[in-house]
């Protein structure tokens, strides 16, 4: 560990004052915590810019993604995003105040209400796309392209280690409230 890096200090810093006490995930917690701290207010500000939010973007970027005619249930577009019914409704009704999106009902009988990306969403939605990506691309290009793949294989066990032992938890974006 190297005591000028300000994470390794704090390990370093515990072993001193409580020596035994486990440090181990420290190093790597720490940085995953201060690196989706660091993207998602980068993410939150690169939208900020092009007046979206991480929701708006979230919500666009799913029906954008499941092709055309980029149209989903209500009930599809909750379990893709990964939030509640309440919380898809909301972001569905800004989205239909700004233009974004259409709602209708399936027209078989059923309650079933269908989401429909219109062509100003389907607008917005690609220059999001391309801003927050490009941005993301920019922000990991100090790695080389091997150290991304090793990253990306690493973050994957990780992930899938912390499902298998804390179970899937509902998600939500890294700084939601």
């Amino acid at each position: 560990m190297d005591p000028d890096d300000p994470i390794d200090d704090i390990a370093l810093s515990w072993l001193r004052e409580r020596p035994g006490t486990p440090v181990e995930g420290i190093g790597i917690v720490t940085r995953i915590w201060r690196a989706a701290k660091l993207l998602g207010e980068e993410r939150r500000r690169v939208l900020a810019e092009a007046g979206a939010d991480t929701a708006t973007l979230d919500l666009l970027s799913v029906l954008r993604r499941a092709g055309a005619p980029y149209q989903l249930s209500t009930r599809q577009l909750a379990e893709r995003t990964m939030v509640t019914a309440g919380a898809i409704s909301q972001r569905i009704g800004r989205a239909e105040r700004d233009g974004l999106v259409e709602r209708q009902p399936l027209g078989d009988g059923s309650r079933t209400v269908l989401v429909t990306l219109t062509a100003r969403g389907h607008e917005l939605v690609e220059q999001l796309v391309d801003r927050v990506l490009g941005r993301e691309a920019e922000l990991i290009a100090g790695l080389a392209p091997e150290q991304r793949a090793a990253l990306t294989e690493l973050l994957r066990v990780l992930l899938a280690d912390l499902h298998t032992t804390l179970g899937d938890p509902p998600h939500t974006h890294v700084g939601a409230p």
